[in-house]
């Protein structure tokens, strides 16, 4: 048997009517649920005694609870989590030809705090709630029996570990180390699970990266916050003219350049190690068919949102000024808690600032193998807008 979290009088109605997250003030707070260890599991309870389902629970946090499942005291094993995982691969194989996705999204594939993505036999994994990280040998069981991957990396240095009382660290739980490789929109990269970015590659863009591709075809191309060149490869792959990649990172850039020659498009695509708001100053004078901004999040809590706004203010102004009239801009936001409305306000203010006007031809968040968990709509953290400037 579970322990059981008594919600407050009242206070069941959002967790009934399918919202996944129980906060601190609608919980009982007891002195022995204080003491109960990060991610326990639980069976959570309304006021009158009625039992409502299986939770993950952790005092430590916002979010003490992550709904599982209906069933009070339920057992959370390798069976019931490999159940979970191949609901959550037989999706992706209906919507995806070949095994390069984004397998697991959280609480959107009912699994509060995971992520998982598959780059063929190889799989990144995020433990980012402490109830998965205690789950994590059964985890790495169900996902051997489903997949039999030849290569696991766990890259558990998120923020969210953090806010979860987690130790933070990246490891492989099986395999070895060096790049791999993954296929999009008919290019191939190459990424790096242990030492890139989040997991590695961001899946979520795909359909972004994919339509800017298909309107820079004989078109001049700069993709700021490049990474390893995901929209600016994909470009030249589809036919781009000329590409510019633009990231902080050397090693992204060396990467990158080798994705390039990987793809047989080396000799339109060249490398610039800097930072963008300088680069994008210092090009101020050039004009591209096609700019890309997607940067990373500028909003990363709430109390940087005032000054994370006035920074996509500022790349708008600043990226809208390289653009050629009739010219393609995109931006992105991977801010969750940078508001839609907000993000698209300051775009707005930056494109004024610039002197251009234009029009929206496109909006859009994450491709759908980052579903959005229905009840909670802060998951829809992609915000991205495709314009034509005058």
């Amino acid at each position: 048997m579970h322990p059981t979290v008594t919600l407050a009088a009242g206070r069941d109605n959002r967790l009934r009517g399918g919202h996944p997250w129980v906060y601190g003030n609608e919980a009982q707070m007891s002195p022995a649920l204080k003491d109960l260890p990060p991610g326990s599991l639980v069976t959570l309870a309304d006021a009158r005694g009625g039992k409502i389902g299986t939770a993950f629970f952790n005092p430590k946090p916002l979010i003490v609870a992550r709904f599982l499942d209906a069933r009070p005291n339920l057992a959370i094993d390798a069976g019931f989590l490999r159940e979970r995982l191949a609901a959550a691969l037989a999706l992706r194989e209906r919507l995806f030809a070949q095994p390069y996705y984004r397998l697991v999204h959280a609480e959107a594939d009912r699994l509060p705090g995971l992520v998982i993505d598959r780059f063929g036999d190889a799989l990144t994994v995020q433990l980012n709630s402490a109830g998965m990280d205690r789950l994590e040998a059964p985890l790495l069981e169900a996902l051997s029996d489903l997949l039999k991957p030849s290569r696991i990396v766990l890259r558990n240095d998120s923020h969210a570990r953090i806010t979860e009382g987690l130790k933070t660290g990246i490891r492989a739980a099986l395999g070895g180390e060096g790049p791999i490789e993954l296929m999009e929109n008919g290019a191939r990269f190459r990424c790096d699970p242990l030492g890139g970015q989040k997991t590695g590659w961001f899946y979520d863009q795909r359909d972004n990266r994919a339509f800017v591709a298909a309107l820079a075809k004989g078109k001049r191309l700069i993709d700021v916050y490049a990474y390893i060149g995901g929209f600016g490869i994909e470009a030249a792959v589809a036919g781009a003219a000329e590409v510019t990649l633009v990231d902080r990172s050397r090693p992204a850039m060396e990467l990158a350049a080798e994705t390039a020659a990987l793809n047989g498009v080396a000799g339109k695509v060249s490398t610039i190690v800097g930072d963008a708001f300088e680069v994008l100053e210092q090009r101020a004078g050039e004009r591209f068919d096609v700019v890309v901004c997607d940067p990373p999040a500028f909003v990363k809590s709430k109390k940087d949102l005032a000054t994370g706004l006035r920074a996509y203010q500022k790349m708008a102004r600043l990226a809208a000024s390289l653009v050629a009239p009739g010219g393609i801009l995109f931006v992105a936001s991977c801010s969750h808690n940078a508001p839609e409305e907000e993000f698209a306000k300051q775009i707005g203010i930056g494109l004024a600032k610039a002197g251009r006007g234009g029009r929206i031809l496109r909006q859009a968040g994450a491709g759908p193998d980052h579903p959005v968990h229905p009840f909670l709509r802060e998951s829809a953290y992609l915000k991205s807008m495709t314009l034509q400037l005058d």
